[in-house]
């Protein structure tokens, strides 16, 4: 019996709404690993990276991310920071912020409008999705040119205690 093509369309429809719901909230980072076709696994923001990324009922998000030994600046102001300050702090952090859609039960695309690497605003941010118990896992499956090798990616969130 071929299923019914309305019927099916209201199972996705559900399904997506599902992820969206779930997503919906803060989540606290707890991996960020990238993986080279040669299975050789590194650690982007070092071993304990910080970092959150929230999720609003509107339609919005925002993901702040960040290695956890950053080392301070020189000054407490940022506008008398030196360059070699201001390039060691963006090469250690990671941010971004616009809009999200659930596509399909198994990814969600960030539409991003600012960010602190400006070439990523007006460029989607597509993510696998998946969630494991307490864990959201977002990950990047087409290999991308990630820190000198072609990589795939996971980033592993855990809601805030």
């Amino acid at each position: 019996m071929t299923p019914d093509p309305r019927t099916t369309a209201v199972d996705e429809r559900e399904a997506r709404e599902e992820v969206r719901n779930r997503l919906l909230g803060a989540w606290e980072l707890v991996s960020y690993t990238a993986t080279d076709a040669d299975g050789q696994v590194i650690h982007p923001l070092g071993p304990n990276p910080h970092g959150l990324i929230a999720y609003t009922p509107d339609g919005h998000m925002s993901a702040q991310l960040s290695r956890a030994d950053r080392p301070h600046a020189g000054s407490d102001r940022l506008e008398e920071t030196t360059k070699d300050e201001l390039a060691q702090v963006a090469k250690t952090y990671l941010a971004y912020a616009g809009s999200f859609d659930v596509i399909d039960p198994v990814t969600v695309e960030h539409h991003v409008t600012t960010s602190l690497f400006p070439n990523w605003a007006g460029r989607p941010q597509i993510r696998t999705v998946a969630f494991d118990g307490e864990f959201l896992k977002l990950g990047i499956t087409t290999p991308n040119r990630l820190w000198g090798a072609d990589r795939t990616a996971e980033l592993t969130w855990r809601r805030p205690n």
